[in-house]
């Protein structure tokens, strides 16, 4: 039996794809104004619906878009995985995960056979954990850096900078001027994460996407067209590094 959502809504159902049955989350949003469906960088794809909306309307809209689905599910990226043998980026260079079968010690980026790698120490089981902890650090020693200039040029304070796992964003900025970001920007060529830097202290001259706001970005980062470019090619697969930890 399907759990309803405020005795309306099911929390979940499924489509029917290439013969198998597919499990759609079923997301109710005050806002939305019609169905909406999505597939998130990971979990199972989001049917939205409008919280004032009917559940066979939803239905028959799920029911028509079965060949998107279909061919979205088919092109979504795959998790992967930080273990050995794995080549994952560093700033936009791949890398190859090494154990270095030390108990002991902090990871290292090294040149191995002519190819880079990342040194990683630990127990199997912990070494996952232990790579992205240091990408973390990595990532927040790049962050705070590019911040720094970018709250300098456009003439603004920023409070904190913090690195988070966010699913489907990037960074994010309080009225407080607090940031966050998404730590798997350390993986991405350095202007991708620098024009999510400068994004996000926009945000601090102006609290929304207009057109004013585009320009402060431009203002504190000539070219971020290039960055912004980059992450919508290339942000999905980002975002599939290192789920399973």
């Amino acid at each position: 039996m399907i759990a309803l959502l405020q005795n309306k809504w099911p929390a979940r159902t499924e489509a029917r794809i290439d013969g198998r049955l597919v499990a759609v989350a079923v997301r109710v949003s005050a806002r939305a104004r019609s169905y909406r469906l999505s597939i998130p960088h990971h979990g199972a794809p989001v049917l939205t619906v409008p919280r004032h909306g009917r559940w066979p309307e939803a239905e028959a809209f799920l029911a028509r878009q079965t060949a998107w689905l279909a061919a979205r599910l088919k092109r979504a990226a795959k998790p992967v995985s930080f273990s050995a043998g794995a080549a994952v980026p560093l700033r936009g260079v791949d890398h190859r995960i090494v154990p270095t079968g030390r108990i002991r010690g902090r990871v290292e980026v090294a040149a191995l056979e002519e190819e880079a790698a990342l040194l990683v120490p630990g127990e199997t089981a912990h070494q996952a954990r232990r790579l992205i902890d240091w990408m973390k650090t990595e990532a927040q020693r790049d962050l705070e850096a590019r911040v720094a200039v970018h709250a300098q040029t456009l003439g603004v304070t920023v409070k904190s900078v913090a690195m988070r796992s966010q699913s489907t964003r990037w960074g994010s900025c309080s009225s407080a001027g607090r940031l966050n970001f998404n730590w798997r920007l350390v993986l991405a060529p350095p202007f991708v994460l620098d024009y999510v830097a400068a994004h996000e202290v926009a945000h601090l001259v102006e609290m929304n996407h207009s057109r004013a706001f585009w320009s402060t970005v431009e203002r504190a980062l000539p070219g971020m067209e290039r960055g912004r470019a980059w992450l919508k090619a290339h942000g999905r697969q980002l975002m599939v590094y290192g789920l399973d930890v």
